[in-house]
């Protein structure tokens, strides 16, 4: 996402995307990844899952303009079961992939 935020701070009709991003991306866990190159490690997230009002829609999809013209795939399956069970695997993943939040130090006792 960094490399996204410097792309919105390059138009300014995006910027309303960085305080959007800035809200949410604290409710959000991901692994680090190495930037696309020809060559390089390929260890980013490239399929998706998305849960909205008892449907799952998930595959490659970058949900971009991209997306559009990219051999991308997007299946939506519309069940409240299914998409209960994605909702508990995304849970189990965002846990595994939490950063842990500060702890504040204990002050000493007078």
């Amino acid at each position: 996402m960094e490399e996204v935020q410097a792309q919105w701070k390059g138009v300014p009709a995006n910027h309303w995307k960085i305080e959007a991003w800035a809200m949410i991306a604290p409710r959000l866990s991901g692994k680090p990844s190495t930037p696309y190159a020809p060559g390089s490690i390929h260890d980013y997230m490239h399929a998706k899952a998305i849960v909205a009002d008892g449907a799952v829609l998930c595959g490659s999809y970058n949900l971009s303009k991209h997306g559009v013209g990219n051999a991308e795939n997007l299946v939506v399956v519309r069940s409240g079961r299914i998409s209960s069970r994605v909702l508990e695997f995304a849970d189990r993943v965002a846990a595994r992939y939490a950063i842990p939040a500060p702890v504040s130090p204990t002050p000493a006792p007078p």
